[in-house]
């Protein structure tokens, strides 16, 4: 597999090598050796979470408070998604910036996001599923939302149509409101809360 840092610090694209045959295909999708190695983190995985949503469906910007935290590898193993990472992280020399990818099944492509990096799709076709391989388990009240059409993040959704969202994410405060309220982390030199 090929690992490669994205343009916010300790983000990290992984792409599988595929091993086609008439059969079908094989790659792996995950080595913790591997992206402990590419990310200097380490990533031990502590439950797997899947979420299926219909086409322009819009879901994010979520983090996790820190502690517990919490670093996620996403993947579309089903249809296809926008993805975008958002940097959260305060003192950051990329905070409030994004990066986006084009996930699809059929890519086998996967996202690390880093604790205090925020996190948010937009389904491009029905029946899309994602995966979340994360590495701590649910914890209640420690989510961080913010707002995915947040003016100041201005972040290129592109959605055709209205995107279909939760009440709880169109009521998500703004990047603004949550440093106010101080729920976003610090970002360490060396790139981790």
């Amino acid at each position: 597999m090929h690992i490669e840092e994205l343009t916010l610090p300790g983000t990290f694209l992984i792409t599988p090598d595929q091993i086609p045959d008439e059969r079908g295909t094989f790659y792996e999708s995950l080595r913790s050796d591997a992206l402990e190695s590419a990310t200097g983190a380490a990533f031990r995985p502590q439950q797997i979470n899947y979420s299926v949503s219909r086409r322009h469906t819009l879901r994010g910007i979520h983090s996790v408070l820190i502690p517990p935290g919490q670093a996620k590898v996403v993947t579309c193993v089903r249809g296809a998604l926008r993805d975008i990472v958002v940097d959260l992280r305060i003192g950051s020399p990329t905070f409030g910036e994004h990066h986006v990818n084009e996930l699809t099944a059929d890519s086998g492509r996967s996202v690390y996001v880093p604790e205090g990096v925020g996190h948010g799709f937009l389904a491009l076709s029905d029946d899309s599923c994602i995966c979340y391989v994360v590495s701590t388990t649910y914890v209640p009240g420690t989510q961080i939302d913010v707002n995915p059409l947040d003016p100041d993040l201005d972040l290129p959704w592109n959605c055709p149509d209205t995107p279909l969202i939760s009440d709880k994410d169109a009521k998500a405060p703004t990047v603004a409101e949550a440093v106010r309220a101080g729920l976003l982390p610090r970002f360490s030199k060396a790139g981790t809360p």
